[in-house]
């Protein structure tokens, strides 16, 4: 197994650290990245010493950022970001919602958030809610609702109104069932007539000596 390289940062690299920092990374990351576009080089105390004052204003610069990051996270608490969109009668967006999307409608709306610190894992699709999380570094977070609505007014049928349709009788089925069962009623009503006359002549029947 390869040994990580340690490297002198020539310049601040976000989520590694900044100009004039020595880090450990990994050769790949060394070969193919940080060394081919001279972000980083072999440290060497001349080299870490002529970089302290340019380190000394990365920090600063740090400083502030997080103190602004902190305000924005701060004001973003409970927030409902509204977007709207074109779809079909389904509720199908005609173009998906993405990253940049929200990022430029925060920025419209007055918060400076870089594409990435939105985090989405999959575009929104359809027209509905959303909760989407705003991060910058590890512990600034703040959830905000993405609400998506149609640029027109739409009628989606529901599965509910679907269900009740179906289980709704039709009209006149009542009036048909009854039919149904009209022709059995007559009968039976012969059969039980049938059956007194024959009772009735049985009794009047006369006798013999």
């Amino acid at each position: 197994m390869a040994r990580n390289y340690e490297l002198l940062l020539l310049e601040t690299i976000e989520n590694l650290g900044l100009v004039g920092d020595v880090v450990k990374v990994r050769p790949g990351f060394a070969r193919n990245y940080l060394l081919p576009n001279a972000m980083a080089e072999a440290p060497t105390p001349e080299k870490i010493e002529s970089l302290k004052a340019a380190r000394a204003i990365a920090e600063a610069h740090v400083f502030k950022q997080r103190a602004e990051r902190e305000a924005v996270i701060a004001r973003l608490g409970g927030m409902t970001l509204t977007l709207v969109r074109a779809c079909n009668d389904q509720g199908v967006l005609y173009g998906a919602v993405t990253q940049r999307d929200i990022s430029d409608q925060l920025i419209v709306e007055g918060y400076g958030i870089d594409m990435r610190a939105v985090r989405l894992n999959n575009p929104i699709r359809r027209i509905g809610t959303e909760q989407v999380t705003i991060q910058f570094g590890r512990d600034l977070v703040a959830e905000i609702t993405v609400t998506v609505k149609p640029d027109r007014i739409i009628e989606m049928e529901t599965p509910s109104h679907s269900r009740q349709a179906t289980e709704q009788p039709a009209d006149g089925e009542d009036s048909a069932l009854a039919s149904d069962d009209a022709p059995k009623a007559k009968s039976d009503e012969m059969k039980a007539d049938r059956g007194t006359k024959s009772a009735r002549k049985t009794r009047e029947k006369p006798t013999k000596d």
